[in-house]
């Protein structure tokens, strides 16, 4: 679970405050709601690793679904994400 504390707080004791996010995220609040989090650095690598791009379906041209119906799934799991970086690029 993860602690809440004001920005005043992380403000004067900065150090403890970072140690702290090495074991759980710190939430910081600024006037009295969630305004950031401090979290170690490999939670935030994990974390940006598992951020997808997400489009809603009704939004697709008829072209763009056809395409996806036409894709198929290669077994190599490496090729998916070149893939997908393919496609956006």
């Amino acid at each position: 679970m993860a602690s809440t504390v004001t920005a005043a707080e992380v403000s004067k004791n900065f150090g403890a405050y970072q140690d702290a996010a090495v074991r759980e995220p710190v939430v910081i609040t600024k006037n009295g709601r969630p305004r950031t989090v401090l979290m170690a650095y490999e939670d935030f690598v994990r974390l940006s690793k598992r951020d997808r791009r997400v489009q809603r379906t009704v939004d697709l041209s008829d072209a763009e679904i056809a395409a996806v119906e036409a894709a198929e799934m290669t077994p190599d799991p490496d090729q998916v994400g070149a893939s997908a970086k393919q496609t956006a690029g």
